[in-house]
């Protein structure tokens, strides 16, 4: 029986370069909340079907548990824990899903915001049938989706000066 020696990786992971040495079956989301602690990534279904695990890879939303971390080798991931400068200084998406009152229990939301950010950046004045088309691979359990839609038309309307 052979065995498959562990790959050296550089993934940027929110502006900061990490090197590590992982199993080439890894998945990203394991290695972000269990190599990086960033638990903000959170794993629901493990198939790639309720978005949960949702980071962006190189600016692109991404199942994060269907990606091997060893597929972001030298690439770009961002992750929810890296929208907000500070406690105190959340992003108008954040803000907006604050204000609109677009979460409750939070399992779903960052990957909602993960996948919204580069939506709203290609998008900047969506309609609430657009929104809801762009989330439909983000499942709520929660909120029935208005005030997340709401949460999505006032984070434009910020990030743009409507």
């Amino acid at each position: 029986m052979s065995t498959i020696a562990n790959q050296r990786i550089s993934v940027k992971v929110n502006g900061e370069t990490f090197e590590s040495e992982v199993e080439p079956r890894l998945l990203l989301s394991d290695f972000l909340r269990h190599d990086l602690d960033l638990t903000g990534t959170h794993v629901g279904c493990e198939h790639g079907v309720c978005g949960a695990c949702t980071v962006q890879l190189d600016g692109v939303p991404v199942r994060s548990c269907l990606l091997l971390a060893v597929q972001a080798d030298g690439r770009e991931v961002a992750t929810v824990e890296g929208l907000a400068a500070g406690p105190d200084n959340l992003s108008p998406l954040q803000e907006a899903f604050r204000e609109k009152h677009g979460l409750q229990c939070g399992f779903c939301t960052a990957g909602i915001l993960m996948t919204m950010g580069p939506f709203l950046a290609e998008n900047p004045d969506p309609s609430e049938r657009q929104i809801r088309e762009a989330l439909s691979g983000n499942l709520c359990r929660c909120t029935g989706y208005q005030h997340i839609v709401d949460a999505v038309k006032l984070a434009g309307e910020k990030l743009y000066e409507r």
